[in-house]
């Protein structure tokens, strides 16, 4: 990734609290978009995984964060935890059944602020069918044109949280494949100004 000093300068100075403009539309970059995820395995060590699709929508209002908002979909399909067979078995009913449920869905519901770049964003997030509200930690990382196209904005975000496999999303075979119950997620994604 390419910096210009003017360009981190300005992102620099942006803070949630301190802009005159109203709410900014934003589409996420899937090329810049990453939702790793990290689960127990059997007492060892933790199983890594990534969902390689990823598509959505930030409304962001840096006058009052509160009245952002956030819509990501993801293809259940493009789960990767380095291990085909694996694979398999998360896509399958027991877990995420990407064939009957092809997208996982996250919506904000509520964005609280807790710093000059900090936040908390509370959401449904559907998986396999089941909708529960999810808690992410979010930072705003920084916003600036593209060093190569002064005419396309960036911004960007990190964001993670947990959930619970059985209690949130009743995959009760969890225990079976040693895993869990409980999903630690990393998010960062950039998004382009509309």
């Amino acid at each position: 990734m390419k910096f210009i000093g003017i360009g981190l300068a300005t992102a620099m100075a942006m803070t949630f609290a301190t802009s005159s403009r109203a709410a900014d539309t934003y589409e996420i970059d899937p090329s810049h978009a990453w939702i790793t995820f990290k689960i127990g395995h059997a007492g060892w060590s933790n199983a890594h995984g990534q969902f390689k699709t990823v598509s959505g929508t930030i409304v962001f209002d840096k006058t009052d964060v509160t009245k952002s908002s956030v819509q990501v979909e993801i293809a259940a399909a493009t789960i990767s935890t380095n291990f085909e067979q694996r694979d398999a078995d998360l896509q399958s009913p027991d877990f995420l059944n990407a064939s009957e449920f092809p997208t996982i869905t996250f919506a904000s519901t509520t964005i609280e602020k807790t710093g000059e770049k900090t936040g908390k964003l509370i959401g449904e997030l559907t998986l396999a069918g089941v909708s529960k509200p999810v808690t992410l930690d979010v930072t705003w990382n920084s916003e600036m044109p593209l060093p190569w196209d002064k005419n396309t904005i960036k911004t960007g975000f990190s964001a993670s949280g947990t959930f619970d496999l059985v209690d949130d999303f009743g995959m009760k075979k969890a225990a079976e494949y040693g895993l869990g119950p409980t999903v630690s997620v990393d998010i960062d994604v950039e998004a382009i100004k509309k």
